[in-house]
């Protein structure tokens, strides 16, 4: 179901979830993790402690946790791909959309994931079910079986470990880099087919970074 076709109720039920998600967010980079209640989450939403429930388990799942309604709209842009599109190029396209749609939660997310590093493997596990869903279209749009082919699996494998790598890379600059540029770097050396790295003299052991370091830009 699209956006447009989402009932009142939908609508509404996905603003809410949206704006928990932000403010467990903000408050989290703000005050620390541990010094964030849901209590505080649902305030800063402006709905009650119940609601919250209703939308995550837990502050932590507000953070990081599975978002159906990001699932959800993964799925039907990677169906509206032109059919005839390589799908290695529809996932990258699908997958940018959404990086670039939630820039602005990206830095947050990451600043808390740095004062709490176990929530990283939470965050990464939660693709699990965003790629599920990849499969599942590519499959659809390939003739193919998503459980025992190759092709969809190995495909939608390769372009979410682009976007892990990027993520990475993009921590590890300290959100110094851009992360949509991080990314489009990462399906290029993918699109290359990943040939190594030039060596020169001794510094052959060193790779290049796949960007330089940028001066504050607004993300696109």
């Amino acid at each position: 179901m699209t956006s447009n076709e989402l009932g009142r109720r939908e609508r509404k039920k996905l603003t809410t979830h949206r704006l928990l998600r932000s403010a467990a967010l903000q408050l989290s980079a703000d005050r620390g993790l541990t010094k964030v209640t849901v209590e505080d989450i649902a305030e800063a939403a402006d709905v009650s402690v119940r609601t919250f429930y209703d939308h995550f388990a837990t502050k932590e799942d507000a953070i990081v946790g599975f978002d159906a309604s990001r699932v959800d709209q993964l799925r039907e842009t990677l169906r509206e791909r032109p059919a005839d599109e390589p799908p290695l190029e529809s996932l990258r396209c699908v997958l940018r959309e959404l990086l670039v749609e939630s820039s602005e939660e990206w830095p947050l997310r990451m600043e808390v994931i740095r004062a709490n590093p176990d929530l990283l493997p939470r965050m990464f596990s939660s693709f699990a079910v965003s790629e599920k869903a990849m499969i599942e279209v590519i499959a659809s749009r390939t003739g193919t079986d998503p459980e025992h082919d190759l092709y969809p699996i190995l495909i939608t494998a390769v372009a979410t470990g682009a976007l892990r790598t990027s993520i990475s890379v993009w921590r590890a600059s300290g959100a110094k880099l851009i992360l949509s540029e991080v990314f489009d770097a990462a399906f290029r050396q993918v699109g290359l087919g990943l040939p190594a790295p030039a060596k020169h003299g001794r510094a052959s052991r060193r790779t290049k970074p796949p960007l330089k370091s940028t001066a504050p830009k607004a993300q696109e």
